[in-house]
């Protein structure tokens, strides 16, 4: 028998997978630091609009890719197959030093700002619960003790059940009404504001991957995509509606912490702890699927590549990946050191990841102009709909969006290229493999 995916999942299993793998932490924090830069109220609705049209766009062409080169590797393998080993090494190192370790950090300071509204620690109060939920994450990893199922749901229903919490609060309650009218933002960077709306929309690509295992893929494919990122922009929209209904453009674009602002506001100090209690709930739970996924990508690297043979040390007794937990968890806490001394850690590694983030999105779409070439007898599953405007109309954007988080992100952007640069000396004669 063939080594493919069969076709196993209906629709509505697929869009509930989408649901589930796209709406996070993100969206608990990020909507500050749009209010801050699209301009106006009508600004920061646009944006959210704006990128789940885009995520549509891109979702379609990563479908064809998974579904023509099923691989668990996902991008890694579709970048190899375009480009060779060089792009895909590069992909493989930038998830060990800044993707998936930036990924980490990120979250521990969503995380963190959200804890400090419940436990007060002072200025650094963020950054202090940052590393201690990477610290403590990472040690119970090392001892075996792997997320379950029905922990991964309980995640899902917290982040689920705290955004239907701030939609009905926001919108249906009396108190809403009592929002200050807002007088605009200051200086606006619209491009900005995206980098952060898109990368609330991201995982999306982690979906397409299971493209090849829907049943009846041609004609379901794109149903199911629209569906499943219509209905989180949906709730996006209606989560940023309620934030601005409460707090107003000001107010939110200034919050620390706008989802605890909004409850505050409405119900008091009690709604604040409430919610940011579900939260830290939340994000804890996926800072820790994102630790046991990270260190298992890395241990694959030192599969592929000789030059990190260190990290694939698996260990039988709590079956998981030490070495490659361990150097992640390292890397994860001086990245939260580095967020620490900026104003907003959240902010900070967002602006170390986007860059990256955004080049290999633009190289992955890309990957489908040259392997539809190169390739042009491979099965198909699913093909992309008005090809080739599709994927070019999406590598557009993606371009966007790596000049912008370029330009506007500031030192961590440039950290984050700098230390995807430090990566190439790996690939000299010298360090190869082959």
């Amino acid at each position: 028998m063939e080594d493919r995916p069969h076709p196993t999942l209906r629709s509505i299993d697929v869009v509930a997978i989408i649901v589930g793998l796209v709406i996070g932490a993100g969206i608990f924090k990020a909507p500050a630091v749009v209010a801050a830069n699209a301009g106006s109220e009508t600004g920061v609705m646009l944006a959210w609009l704006a990128g789940g049209v885009i995520s549509i766009i891109g979702a379609l062409c990563y479908a064809e890719l998974a579904a023509a080169y099923p691989d668990a590797g996902g991008e890694y393998h579709f970048l190899r197959r375009a480009y060779g080993n060089t792009i895909g090494f590069l992909f493989a190192w930038s998830r060990l030093v800044v993707l998936q370790t930036g990924s980490i950090a990120l979250l521990a300071f969503v995380l963190g700002d959200y804890a400090a509204q419940i436990v007060p620690l002072g200025p650094h109060g963020p950054a202090l619960f940052a590393a201690a939920a990477v610290t403590l994450l990472t040690a119970i990893n090392l001892l075996g003790l792997r997320s379950s199922k029905w922990m991964q749901n309980l995640l899902t229903l917290f982040t689920l059940g705290g955004l239907v919490m701030v939609i009905i609060v926001g919108l249906a309650l009396p108190g809403a009404v009592t929002a200050p009218p807002s007088t605009g933002g200051g200086e606006a960077t619209f491009g900005l504001a995206m980098v952060f709306v898109l990368l609330t929309y991201g995982g999306w690509n982690e979906a397409a991957y299971i493209s090849a295992e829907l049943q009846d893929v041609q004609r379901r494919m794109w149903k199911v995509l629209v569906v499943g990122i219509g209905t989180i922009t949906l709730i996006y929209l209606l989560v940023n509606w309620a934030y601005l209904n409460v707090l107003g453009l000001e107010a939110m674009a200034e919050s620390e912490a706008v989802t605890a602002d909004l409850m505050r506001r409405v119900l008091g100090e009690s709604g604040a702890q409430m919610i940011s209690l579900l939260i830290v709930a939340a994000v804890f739970a996926s800072i820790n699927v994102t630790i046991l996924t990270g260190a298992r990508t890395n241990y694959a690297l030192a599969r592929d590549f000789r030059q990190f043979h260190l990290l694939g040390n698996w260990s039988a007794r709590v079956n998981a990946p030490t070495r490659a937990l361990m150097v992640q968890g390292v890397i994860a806490l001086l990245l939260v050191a580095v967020g620490s001394a900026s104003r907003s850690g959240f902010e900070a590694m967002v602006s170390y990841i986007s860059p990256v983030f955004w080049l290999f999105f633009l190289l992955t779409t890309l990957s489908l102009l040259v392997l539809r070439q190169r390739d042009p007898l491979r099965p198909r599953p699913f093909r992309v709909p008005v090809y080739p405007y599709t994927p070019v109309l999406f590598a557009a954007a993606c371009a966007y969006m790596f000049w912008s988080s370029l330009l506007h992100s500031g030192w961590g952007a440039l950290l984050g290229m700098l230390v995807l640069a430090a990566g190439i000396p790996f690939r000299l004669p010298q360090f190869r493999q082959q």
